[in-house]
């Protein structure tokens, strides 16, 4: 009898999209330095409008992580009231930058990097080497 190898974790992971890259939202934030976990959405709506100067209830996605660096928050306004999304990683963190205090504008490709645990500042995989003369 033949037996199907177990899918180990990371494969199975792989096949499962994010819920994050799934919301309709027109930009997205990533809100660097700590964020306090203990905020809930009109607290996470307040920080997003006075510290960040950004507007809430624009159909943007803010993302928050706290010191742990093993869970994030997600708020998205959608017309008729916030999502707040929570997400704790079981094994691993996130690759959060720290040393800023704004809210940084990401692409699906940083995005997707951070949500596999990647730095979203990746150098290029494939180096440009510019002209070359070709005999």
């Amino acid at each position: 009898m033949l037996t199907q190898p177990t899918p180990t974790v990371a494969a199975h992971t792989a096949q499962i999209p994010s819920i994050l890259n799934e919301i309709p939202a027109e930009n997205v934030f990533l809100c660097v330095g700590y964020t306090d976990m203990r905020l809930q959405i009109n607290g996470l709506a307040a920080l997003v409008q006075q510290v960040f100067k950004l507007d809430p209830c624009s159909r943007s996605l803010y993302l928050f992580c706290g010191r742990r660096s093993d869970r994030m928050k997600a708020l998205y306004f959608e017309g008729d009231g916030f999502l707040l999304l929570y997400k704790r990683l079981e094994c691993g963190r996130y690759q959060w930058p720290r040393k800023e205090s704004e809210a940084r504008k990401l692409t699906q490709q940083p995005l997707r990097w951070l949500l596999e645990g990647l730095s979203i500042e990746q150098s290029r995989a494939i180096r440009d080497v510019g002209h070359v003369l070709v005999i």
